[in-house]
């Protein structure tokens, strides 16, 4: 079981009211208690401490299911985030003891709001927007970048897949694309455009790092790792699809992306190094064929894991902020999937003009 530490500093006055949030999983409004409507409660939080550090303040720890987390920061947040000092942390659990009854916890059958409203497990929204607000251009991400090209570009023109991997494990562009998605769902405009702004920037050095290869170093369009690059069909659409979508979940669950980042990497980086390789050396033709399979890919990364967050069921918690977030998801939906359909209609005649 997956745990998170939420400490949250509040005033003593507030003991009381904190005493009966916890106590009864609901939220005080002018007098009147609104029940909850997520039905966590009936996985109660795994422990709650509580100590006075001066007359005025206290501290409160609070040990509860990652999958839970959300809810549960969300209850507390909209309670007692008008205090003065009010403050609270979350934190990762790498081990607890005693041990949380696992085998009880996950063989209990969902309730069946806990199935419509919260979806899979996954962590906090709170905490996933921390995961990617970090996300924008600088010095050490355009680094990263031309690293990775140039790792790439080597391993592309030996035809060394083993080479191309170690570039990928960079993935650079693995959290541009992945906060693009979330900017997307929350209806986050900064976000948005920070993440599209290192979309930009990555794609532009990565084709002219490799441009610049390509022009000095010679060139072979036959080299398999190049030629299996210059065309697009649907097999790759499917695997750009599932790096998308392993990519957001990486992201939602709380575990490493490291891994999940070659994945991504290699649906975006290695097309746009072939792309830059053969326009540098004169291939145009076949230049063009990988920018298609690069765009093929970068639509359905974005596809997929706006989809994927979607169906984690991650939404704003501001009511003001639901409407637009909806709004944007819609939009965001129905665009990726007309260029998706645009781009499927050329590949369906390519392959039918080949043969």
């Amino acid at each position: 079981m997956i745990l998170r530490w939420i400490e949250m500093v509040i005033p003593e006055k507030e003991r009381p009211g904190l005493e009966r949030v916890l106590t009864r999983g609901g939220l005080e409004i002018m007098g009147i208690w609104i029940e909850p409507v997520l039905g966590i409660w009936e996985r109660p939080v795994m422990g709650v401490w509580m100590r006075s550090f001066d007359e005025r303040m206290i501290l409160v720890r609070i040990l509860v299911p990652a999958e839970n987390s959300e809810a549960v920061i969300n209850m507390l947040d909209a309670r007692f985030r008008r205090n003065d000092g009010y403050r609270m942390v979350v934190l990762p659990v790498t081990a607890s003891l005693p041990r949380p009854p696992i085998d009880e916890a996950e063989r209990r059958e969902p309730a069946p709001k806990e199935k419509n409203k919260k979806g899979s497990q996954r962590i906090g929204r709170e905490e996933l927007y921390a995961e990617v607000a970090s996300v924008g251009v600088s010095r050490v991400y355009v680094f990263m970048v031309i690293l990775s090209s140039i790792v790439a570009a080597f391993g592309v023109l030996k035809n060394n897949v083993a080479v191309i991997i170690g570039a990928m494990v960079i993935a650079p562009l693995l959290l541009p694309n992945v906060s693009f998605s979330l900017a997307t769902i929350l209806g986050d405009r900064g976000l948005a455009v920070r993440a599209l702004k290192a979309n930009v920037v990555g794609v532009g050095t990565a084709i002219a790092f490799s441009y610049l290869l390509g022009t000095f170093l010679p060139v072979d369009p036959e080299i398999p790792e190049i030629a299996s690059r210059t065309g697009v069909g649907l097999g790759e659409v499917a695997l750009a699809l599932a790096s998308g979508s392993a990519g957001a979940l990486a992201f939602t669950t709380g575990v490493s992306a490291t891994l999940i980042g070659v994945m991504v990497a290699v649906a975006l980086l290695p097309p746009l190094v072939a792309f830059g390789l053969l326009m540098g050396s004169g291939h145009e033709s076949l230049a063009w064929g990988a920018m298609l399979l690069f765009i093929a890919n970068f639509i359905s990364v974005n596809l997929s894991g706006v989809a994927t967050f979607l169906a984690q069921g991650i939404r704003p918690s501001k009511w003001s902020e639901a409407r637009r977030a909806k709004r944007a998801s819609i939009v965001a939906m129905v665009l990726w999937l007309i260029m998706l359909a645009a781009l499927l209609i050329i590949i369906l005649r390519q392959e039918n003009i080949s043969i």
